[in-house]
């Protein structure tokens, strides 16, 4: 996706705000309400040579304090890169979302290995397995199967996890862990084993969940 200019950005990834981070000791408490507006989309999945990365078509979002965040793409880590209390997941998922006024925000969902498919499988079945490739599945993608049943998250301001590790990115990790199968997971560890960055210190920064 092209991000827009206003964001602070730091080239070299040496901010006070940089993620990710470690998810412990939140303060608790009641959050403002997520409002998500998502619907079925194409799919267009790429292997850009660091991940897997799904484009969406246009129209889907989420609303939060009266502002919309449009959904851009989302992409894959393994292993997870937040850690939870210092417990690593297998996989976590980003959708990247911007504003009109091109404000960065990243919903993070955990995924961990199960004996069912999940709801990644139209993606997980059309891996591209060569850098700078992409496919184009005839199958579509409700994207409100990709969201928990709980709406519980984590939230905290970061940064984007990949150069040029831009800040002022609005953080949402939900709390509920999805499931993908172990072949699911495996077939994506071939590909990228190990593309994620390493924890970054919270510094003074305040984390909530709620």
């Amino acid at each position: 996706m092209t991000f827009k200019p206003g964001l602070a950005t730091c080239p070299c990834g040496f901010g006070s705000e940089q993620s990710p981070i470690d998810l412990t000791e939140p303060v608790v408490g009641e959050l403002p309400k997520l409002e998500f507006d998502y619907r079925t989309t194409s799919l267009s999945i790429q292997n850009t040579g660091y991940t897997i990365q799904v484009d969406t078509a246009p129209g889907s979002s989420f609303t939060l304090e009266g502002e919309r965040h449009e959904l851009k793409q989302f992409h894959f880590h393994t292993h997870s890169e937040h850690s939870v209390d210092g417990k690593i997941l297998p996989l976590e998922m980003h959708l990247v979302h911007q504003t009109d006024s091109g404000e960065i925000s990243v919903i993070g969902i955990f995924f961990q290995a199960g004996n069912t498919l999940g709801p990644l499988t139209v993606v997980m079945s059309n891996l591209p397995k060569k850098s700078n490739t992409a496919r184009t599945p005839r199958e579509t993608l409700d994207l409100n199967t990709l969201l928990p049943t709980r709406r519980e998250s984590w939230r905290y301001k970061g940064s984007l996890t990949t150069p040029p590790y831009s800040e002022g990115v609005s953080w949402v990790i939900m709390t509920e862990i999805l499931v993908m199968s172990s072949r699911q997971l495996a077939n994506f560890r071939e590909i990228f084993p190990n593309n994620y960055r390493e924890l970054q210190p919270i510094g003074n920064r305040v984390l909530q969940r709620g």
